[in-house]
């Protein structure tokens, strides 16, 4: 297998090469990949790969290989020196630059050699690779159009697409082909009229395409485009963007608009999202040459909305390129009145403030399209309000609020429209909102129920087969689990995590991957390989411009820190984290990260600092209704009393909190409080 010129690969082909190294480890398979060396795979250094770094050819290596290129037969040394010296060691140049001089006439063949009859003029060898590929298309002049027709086609071009659009006898079009051919500047496969041709690089596409002149060019791209649509109108549907492509050129800019709409749209629909956003992207190029008028203003609004929900997915939801994109839709959205039907810019706007910790932003705007929801009585714009709204109610530690909130956008969840909430969210409404209140709901002091929904919503989100759904139910799932203790499961939910995340090309969820990876690391024993990978997914989390979430990672680190026994460490990591909380007001952990930093000073023998730590989590865990949190607290208060002989007033204290839980004793924290408290008996 050959994969060549990988650094203008496109990202779904790409996860197909990635996946293609992966699984030939252990397969008897040679798979030859050439490409620059700003193209960068992360298989370097696995065991079954080499990497053969090919530099420029010395002086040597060019006059042998001229001499290959002609036959063996030897070339005077003026003009080996010039070509030499003019392709700089570039192979692909000394090739043709050759090539270029044995067809110029400027030699004359005598046996074993080629001579110069006279003395070599100036400027005679073409200075550069562009220079030499149109000298030797020029000197094919007969086939010249044929070249640029195919070049503008692609740099894969059909014989039946080529003759409908040449409009050149059929005799005359095959000579021209095969001189091509012949020159080696375009492979063939198969026979006319089923022939497939390549040029043989893209350098010499381009060099084709260049050649044309403006005006002829618009005229060619028109008719391939209208060849297109009369002899391959499957096209439009199945591959909108070489459509695109062609309008462009042609100077159709409604029509290559319109394409790179559907190409972006169809892209997202398959969850490819990188080439959905480069395709909103293009349009939005489009858009510009248009007058600045309402009609283009509520296009490009349309554009910039699906495009910053693909980057939500992509870059991430706190990424500054998804910013700016809302950004620019909010201001368009605002100008053309707020119309009803892109509600969703403001609660992507809220999305991408809370994720970066400015949660204040984030709950004015969720209250400013919850009242224009109302006002309208639209129920897409309530349900987005109320789950944006419950979402980030719960980062700011108002659980009760919190579930009322999610709770209504579930009820509002409607069969019939949620398939337009996923375009407009980029995420499945049931899926997304389950998952948010599961959380709450485990912070409430309601676990059993937490997980049961937290479970389901994975089971939905692979029904759905819809990645970042999906992507989004494992991460919610597996930061409940990394609370509970149950390894095994957390460990496949990881993994699974992980790999979709990186065939996907989700940054975000990527690193959120990596974190919980680090944590069963740190869980099964291998707690160095564990502390590395939650270190290096939580800088490649913060990467992406998010803060949210971000205490509950530090608190995983610290955690890790611990088990190695690097208390001043984990203390210090603590800190930070209440110092983020500080400033973000995300307050969900709070009580939690009080509790683990008052284990961590008892541990250094500060039982009365310890004390006072523990009565603040309990503090804030009750200001919050927290419940679980609450238990937490009051267990390790219990036991620090306990241990100081108060073994009445702890038992007293702990039993009234444990028996609020009517759920089944089957979570480790319930278990833990019970065997505290059977102790204390």
């Amino acid at each position: 297998m050959v994969f060549e010129d990988a650094h203008w690969i496109d990202p779904t082909s790409r996860e197909l090469l990635d996946l293609a190294v992966e699984r030939i480890r252990s397969l008897p398979v040679l798979l030859i990949v050439t490409f620059r060396p700003e193209f960068q795979p992360p298989w370097t250094g696995q065991p079954q790969v080499t990497m053969l770094a090919l530099s420029r050819l010395d002086r040597h290596d060019r006059t042998v290989l001229v001499e290959q290129i002609a036959g063996g037969k030897s070339l005077p040394d003026e003009v080996i020196n010039q070509i030499a010296e003019r392709t700089d060691g570039v192979p692909l140049f000394v090739e043709e630059l050759t090539k270029s001089v044995l067809e110029s006439g400027l030699l004359r063949e005598e046996g074993d050699r080629y001579v110069l009859d006279s003395a070599l003029p100036t400027l005679a060898i073409p200075t550069s690779l562009h220079a030499s590929l149109l000298a030797r298309l020029d000197r094919l002049a007969s086939v010249h159009l044929v070249a640029q027709i195919g070049a503008a086609i692609g740099r894969e071009f059909s014989y039946a697409l080529l003759r409908v659009i040449s409009r050149v006898p059929e005799e005359e079009l095959l000579t021209a082909l095969d001189r091509l051919v012949t020159s080696e500047l375009v492979f063939k496969r198969g026979t006319p009229p089923d022939a497939i041709y390549t040029f043989k690089h893209a350098l010499v596409q381009d060099a084709a395409h260049g050649s044309l002149l403006r005006s002829t060019r618009q005229q060619l791209h028109a008719q391939i485009a209208e060849a297109l649509e009369t002899h391959c109108p499957e096209l439009m549907e199945n591959q909108p963007e070489i459509f695109a492509q062609h309008y462009a050129e042609a100077g159709f800019v409604e029509k290559s608009i319109a394409c790179w709409g559907n190409a972006g749209r169809r892209s997202a629909a398959r969850s490819a999202m990188a080439e959905a956003a480069a395709q909103f992207q293009k349009g939005l190029e489009q858009l510009a040459l248009l007058p600045d008028d309402f009609a283009r203003r509520r296009q490009e609004l349309e554009f910039r909305s699906s495009l910053g929900t693909v980057l939500q997915s992509v870059k991430g939801y706190a990424a500054d390129e998804t910013g700016r994109t809302f950004a620019r839709a909010r201001e368009l959205w605002e100008q053309l009145g707020s119309p009803s039907e892109f509600l969703q810019v403001s609660y992507a706007q809220s999305i991408y403030h809370a994720i970066r910790g400015e949660l204040k932003l984030a709950h004015r705007l969720d209250e400013d399209l919850l009242r224009l929801s109302r006002q309208r009585n639209e129920p897409a714009g309530l349900f987005l309000a109320h789950q944006s709204r419950g979402r980030n109610l719960m980062f700011a530690g108002r659980l009760v609020a919190a579930r009322s909130h999610l709770e209504e956008a579930i009820a509002l969840c409607d069969p019939e429209t949620d398939q337009s909430l996923v375009r407009q969210a980029g995420l499945h409404p049931q899926v997304a909102s389950q998952g948010f209140l599961a959380i709450v709901l485990f912070c409430l002091g309601y676990p059993v129920q937490a997980l049961t929904r937290s479970t389901a919503t994975i089971a939905d989100a692979r029904r759905l087969a819809h990645p970042p759904s999906l992507a989004m139910s494992l991460t919610n799932a597996a930061r409940l689990l990394s609370f509970t203790g149950n390894g095994a499961a957390l460990d496949e939910w990881a993994g699974e995590l992980a790999t979709m995340a990186d065939e996907q090309g989700f940054l975000l969820w990527r690193a959120a991957g990596i974190i919980f990876r680090g944590w069963v690391r740190v869980n099964t024993g291998d707690v160095a390989e564990g502390k590395s990978l939650l270190n290096r997914g939580l800088a490649a989390y913060r990467a992406t411009g998010a803060r949210a979430w971000v205490p509950y990672q530090i608190d995983l680190l610290a955690r890790a820190y611990e088990i190695a026994g690097q208390i001043e460490e984990a203390v210090y990591l603590l800190d930070d984290a209440l110092q983020i909380i500080v400033r973000t007001g995300e307050r969900w952990l709070e009580a939690e990260l009080y509790r683990h930093k008052g284990q961590l000073l008892l541990r250094q023998g500060h039982s009365e600092a310890a004390e006072e730590l523990y009565r603040k989590a309990l503090s804030i865990a009750e200001e919050q209704e927290a419940k679980l949190w609450e238990l937490r607290a009051a267990a390790s208060l219990a036991r620090l009393r306990g241990n100081q002989g108060r073994r009445a007033e702890a038992r007293d204290f702990l039993a009234p909190i444990y028996g609020w839980f009517t759920e089944g004793f089957d979570t480790a924290d319930l278990k833990e409080a019970k065997a505290l408290l059977d102790e204390l008996t």
